[in-house]
């Protein structure tokens, strides 16, 4: 029996309570066109994912001016772009499965990163409903291209999980250009694949072929770059583009960023190309702050980093588009959260939402349409290990375990330098009340992770900051965060 046979099998178990509400989750075969019942009317909706990109390395950010990203600039420039952009979970894969579940994942256990030996039952929890899922019964067609990082088990692959097609690589990183071998090799479906092209390139090719082959619609489509987690790997064609960056790392940084730059480029023009820009709404995000000392990315003006909660580890760039619908060039303040594409997705798609759970995600399209100013969420919360945080309105609890408590005003002191719980202990207090309670909801991890993330978690900013510009003059000093593996 072969790996999709096992896969298949197993899935049918996967996704029982799944099931039970009506759904079946059997794949379809690789490359198999859209159902003629599909309602032209559903609009499809791609999320880009970025991987470790730094708040600031983003051109429509308008935080670095050595970056080149006029294809994910566009985005923004035809739709709207959101400085209070968040992901729930500072780190890779805990972000994937908010993300994918619109919930907050501690609420099922999926709080850290495997590791540092891969539990055998680690992934994405088998009880939980998908996005894909959701979308696959409400008739569109799913795929995935890119970084799964849920699980490698055949119950836990992409294809057990809601998405009818998948190209990429189930582990947490990966070589740009060696196809690997065993449970991380590149895989079509669930059989590996020797691929010859930049594997940046390689993505955006398979994610413009889904789009040509499915253009009657509707369909979800996940694309999930490694770019820019390390290895830093990277081709001529992109370094060449950089040539008066000193810093290899940031070079190579830059190159990589801008071979991922093209890629979403060239979604966009076979979006174009196909006339589906306005029935198209278009995501794009990143999985966490940046490492700055690893990959050489920036999270300028925020402090911290890459598995941290300070605002450097959790605050991203995040926007979208969808021609004819949202407003062009729209900037919006409101503090949102990466679990809200799933609500936003869902509800455009006319898919029923799972009752038998608490849903986090708020559906984005009033505010981003405009018919409403209000923020969707009252309160934003994390938990990672020994580091808590809650933002409510502008102000923001930090919590580590046995340190005080940290208050800050986000709408005056972005980069988190000015504890002021002194000066406001009853919010600082009613902050903690608030963060109590929603951890009673939670879950204990499921795994342990891996304690790097949770080392050298001080408050000192003005370090951060000389840290990060050593980092963007090639310094060589890391911090414990920038030495990740997923």
């Amino acid at each position: 029996m072969g790996w999709r046979q096992v896969a298949l099998g197993l899935s049918v178990f996967a996704g029982a309570a799944w099931m039970s509400l009506g759904c079946s989750d059997v794949p379809r075969a690789m490359g198999a066109e859209p159902a003629n019942a599909r309602a032209a009317a559903k609009p499809n909706i791609i999320v880009i994912l970025a991987d470790d990109l730094g708040y600031a390395d983003i051109g429509a950010q308008g935080l670095s001016k050595d970056v080149k990203t006029p294809n994910i600039d566009s985005i923004a420039a035809a739709g709207v772009r959101f400085t209070n952009g968040y992901v729930s979970c500072p780190v890779c894969s805990p972000t994937r499965a908010g993300f994918l579940t619109g919930r907050y994942q501690e609420r099922f256990g999926h709080e850290m990163n495997p590791g540092p030996t891969e539990p055998a039952k680690f992934g994405l929890p088998l009880d939980q409903i998908t996005l894909p899922q959701v979308m696959k019964k409400a008739g569109y067609a799913t795929a995935m291209v890119g970084k799964w990082h849920e699980g490698t088990l055949p119950p836990y692959h992409p294809t057990a999980r809601g998405f009818d097609e998948y190209f990429g690589f189930l582990g947490g990183a990966h070589s740009y250009m060696k196809t690997g071998a065993g449970k991380n090799a590149l895989l079509h479906g669930t059989e590996p694949v020797d691929e010859k092209e930049y594997f940046t390139d390689a993505f955006s090719r398979e994610a413009v072929s889904y789009i040509d082959r499915h253009k009657e619609g509707p369909f979800f489509l996940y694309l999930a770059y490694n770019a820019i987690h390390n290895p830093q790997e990277v081709t001529e064609k992109y370094l060449a583009r950089f040539p008066n960056e000193k810093d290899p790392k940031r070079r190579n940084m830059l190159a990589m960023l801008s071979a991922e730059d093209d890629g979403v480029g060239r979604v966009l023009e076979t979006l174009k190309k196909n006339h589906l820009e306005e029935n198209t709404l278009v995501f794009f995000f990143s999985d966490n702050g940046g490492p700055t000392e690893g990959n050489g990315s920036r999270n300028t003006p925020l402090s911290g980093y890459k598995g941290q909660v300070w605002e450097g580890g959790i605050r991203i760039p995040f926007m979208a588009q969808w021609k004819g619908q949202l407003p062009e060039g729209k900037v919006l303040n409101q503090p949102v959260i990466q679990l809200d594409i799933f609500a936003t997705a869902a509800k455009l798609g006319g898919a029923t939402m799972p009752a038998d759970r608490v849903m986090d995600g708020k559906d984005l399209m009033p505010l981003m349409m405009g018919k409403t100013d209000e923020r969707p969420h009252e309160n934003l919360y994390w938990r990672f290990g020994p580091q808590r945080a809650i933002r409510s309105g502008d102000l923001k609890l930090v919590k580590f375990q046995g340190k005080p408590d940290r208050l800050f005003d986000l709408s005056k002191d972005l980069s988190e330098k000015h504890d002021i719980s002194d000066e406001k202990p009853e919010d600082a207090r009613r902050l903690a009340k608030l963060w109590d309670a929603w951890s009673q909801e939670l879950k204990p991890p499921l795994w342990k992770g891996k304690d790097k993330f949770q080392e050298n978690l001080s408050t000192d900013s003005e370090q951060m900051g000389k840290s990060e510009r050593r980092a963007a003059k090639g310094g060589r000093r890391r911090s414990p965060a920038s030495q990740q593996s997923n």
